[in-house]
């Protein structure tokens, strides 16, 4: 994502969209009533004949849909200017559909925390996206760490036997396909999991493929599932190799909370509690799901106070494991500086 224009007086923002990420972000931050201004198509009739013609069209927007299985952000709502004016029926509803490559206009009055949103997706798009494959003996699982969370790719079989006359054959032929797979893609790997299949890669990849050692990262975790990934997220090992990753971040702080909360500390939840906290001036940092901070007025009021307090207002992704536990929790949690009084 790159911010091309931005005047926070009038509320415009103009941003060209590079990524599947950048439209998740932009889905988190716009909102009903703002205006989105972009390129698209309209059918115009002419006569009996019916066309479509590329038009700029601004709506206000009503409802937001982001659509990762097709990468789209779509944005629908009234149409209250477009050019050109002809082919432009103000007051009739119309979506824009937003795919990488596109620019948008957003019209709105920003909250800060919305603009560090973008200033971190803007971040996210310079850094490398990263691989994971955790692998044993029978499978590999394939991942990939993206801002919005991990999105798990293929499994890759191992066909080998011991009882098979052919299992060392078969053994390379499961090592290919694993090699295969990586010589898919650009960019860093990590190749994890117990036992010595990964240390079999290796020298695997040193005799046939030793270029895409340079790109390899090999770490150790306990399973070849989704859980070793998420043991290779707690260790920090997407810290280590490209910087903080937000999927990262979120699952360190869920586990902080969880260990204050566990031990009576400085922490509360559930929007009763983090709003009295938040009117006490109480909260150093803010934890809050996305989408019940765009669907909640009132978690809206207790970012909104705050940020105004100087506090910080980290907000989870719903996508992810994290997000989820922090479901848990009544969807926001906060960090204190003291305990309230009973």
């Amino acid at each position: 994502m790159k911010v091309t224009h931005f005047d926070r007086k009038l509320g415009e923002l103009k941003v060209a969209l590079d990524t599947v990420e950048d439209l998740w972000h932009l889905s988190k931050v716009v909102r009903n009533g703002d205006i989105a201004e972009g390129s698209t198509y309209r059918s115009v009739k002419f006569g009996d004949k019916e066309e479509r013609k590329r038009v700029v069209i601004a709506v206000q927007v009503e409802d937001v849909e982001f659509s990762k299985s097709v990468n789209r952000l779509r944005l629908r709502g009234k149409i209250v200017r477009g050019s050109p004016e002809e082919f432009v029926q103000l007051g009739r509803y119309h979506t824009l559909e937003l795919e990488p490559g596109d620019r948008l206009l957003l019209v709105k009055q920003w909250k800060n925390y919305e603009l560090d949103r973008l200033k971190e997706a803007e971040k996210e798009t310079k850094r490398p996206r990263l691989r994971v494959i955790v692998l044993d003996e029978e499978k590999a699982l394939t991942a990939v760490i993206r801002g919005f969370g991990v999105d798990y790719g293929p499994e890759l079989e191992s066909k080998a036997s011991k009882r098979d006359e052919k299992h060392e054959d078969k053994v390379l032929q499961y090592l290919g396909d694993v090699a295969a797979e990586i010589e898919k893609h650009e960019g860093r790997y990590v190749v994890a999991g117990p036992g010595f299949t990964k240390d079999n890669l290796k020298k695997f990849l040193e005799k046939r493929k030793p270029e895409l050692l340079q790109r390899i990262t090999f770490e150790s975790c306990s399973y070849a599932e989704r859980s070793g990934v998420e043991e290779l997220l707690k260790k920090g090992v997407v810290e280590r190799l490209i910087g903080e990753e937000r999927i990262e971040r979120e699952t360190k702080l869920i586990e902080e909370f969880t260990r204050e909360l566990s031990k009576e500390g400085l922490v509360a939840y559930g929007l009763k509690e983090v709003m009295a906290a938040a009117e006490a001036y109480a909260v150093e940092r803010l934890l809050v799901l996305d989408e019940f901070l765009r669907s909640s007025t009132d978690a809206e009021k207790v970012a909104e106070l705050v940020d105004k307090n100087r506090g910080q207002v980290i907000i989870f992704s719903e996508d992810g494991d994290p997000g989820m536990k922090l479901k848990g929790f009544g969807k926001i949690g906060a960090f204190l500086k003291f305990k309230l009084r009973e």
